[in-house]
């Protein structure tokens, strides 16, 4: 579907994420004994694409990072001391990507998603200025990505797989060739079913083995 990036859309996007009913805050249980889990939050921020539609940022972590380096990403990290997801989401989103937005730029919050590395996620739905300017950190992010919308809303971006060590499904999200898999992936597939009219959870799909650390 078309999206162009104006006031129309952003209305309808804000309409379809108030419609979106998020789960109760909770850790859900994972195997084993139940770990605490650190808050944590990601800007789905949404910016023009090139042919002036709708587009979300997608990150490759820097190389050099003390976790997940080179992994693809959603701008975002941990949340400080006292601070809510909306506060940590917009903070992360400029401290690594430069794109300065606040508390009236957001659209929604999806589904909180526990993650194998003992983490929380808060997705962050964002809409950014007109004409915004991208500047990536170079200690944090190797390269920022524009994804079309139309993009994420194709019948076969994503697909699930099993692995031997989880019974639970494995997301992936397919993009040029590319496999981006969980968090990412469960985060974007989520965003996409808000965008048709749809509520899917996604906290029980699986992360491959290299992101459980």
């Amino acid at each position: 579907m078309n999206r162009p990036f104006a006031d129309t859309t952003r209305r309808n996007i804000a309409e379809l994420c108030a419609a979106f009913t998020r789960l109760p805050e909770r850790a859900p249980a994972q195997p084993g004994p139940e770990p605490r889990l650190k808050r944590a939050a990601v800007a789905i921020a949404l910016v023009e694409a090139d042919d002036a539609g709708t587009a979300l940022l997608l990150t490759r972590r820097a190389s050099g990072l003390r976790s997940h380096g080179g992994q693809w990403a959603l701008p975002g990290g941990r949340c400080d001391e006292g601070e809510t997801p909306v506060e940590a989401a917009l903070r992360e989103l400029h401290e690594e990507l430069g794109l300065k937005l606040g508390p009236d730029h957001v659209l929604g919050l999806l589904d909180d998603y526990p993650t194998r590395s003992g983490y929380l996620i808060t997705p962050v739905v964002l809409w950014s200025e007109k004409d915004a300017v991208i500047t990536p950190s170079p200690d944090e992010v190797a390269s920022v990505h524009r994804i079309a919308l139309e993009d994420i809303e194709r019948s076969e971006a994503f697909d699930f797989t099993l692995i031997p060590e989880s019974k639970r499904r494995v997301i992936r999200f397919r993009l040029g060739g590319q496999l981006i898999h969980a968090p990412t992936a469960a985060l974007i597939y989520q965003f996409r079913e808000v965008l048709a009219g749809r509520i899917t959870r996604v906290a029980e799909l699986e992360q491959p083995v290299f992101a459980w650390k």
